[in-house]
């Protein structure tokens, strides 16, 4: 019983954080570019995140669905959250987070 309702557990607690995943947003906005941050998983990398495709495309609707040029990128500040996937028991989530600079050209 205890294998069965920890598989349970897993499988909660894998929807409950794919379901509140922030995915890429622009942070920082001037005229001819900013900065894009999204989350990525430390072992899946961030070049092989999913949200990596959505920053691109937030960065060439930015730039007019023109072209840019990456300035930098890096890992960026993370956050932790709290999450209670099972009634009674608290788990800390590190979320890794992606940063992108870009210059619309």
């Amino acid at each position: 019983m205890r294998i069965v309702w920890s598989r349970a557990a897993a499988v909660v607690t894998v929807i409950f954080l794919t379901g509140c995943a922030v995915g890429a947003k622009l942070v920082q906005e001037h005229d001819t570019g900013g900065v894009v941050i999204y989350p990525f998983k430390g072992e899946q990398g961030s070049m092989l995140s999913s949200f990596r495709k959505e920053a691109l495309a937030i960065m060439r609707d930015k730039c007019g669905g023109g072209s840019y040029a990456i300035v930098r990128e890096g890992e960026t500040k993370g956050r932790a959250r709290l999450v209670s996937p099972i009634e009674g028991e608290q788990e800390i989530v590190q979320e890794r987070r992606w940063g992108i600079q870009f210059q619309c050209k």
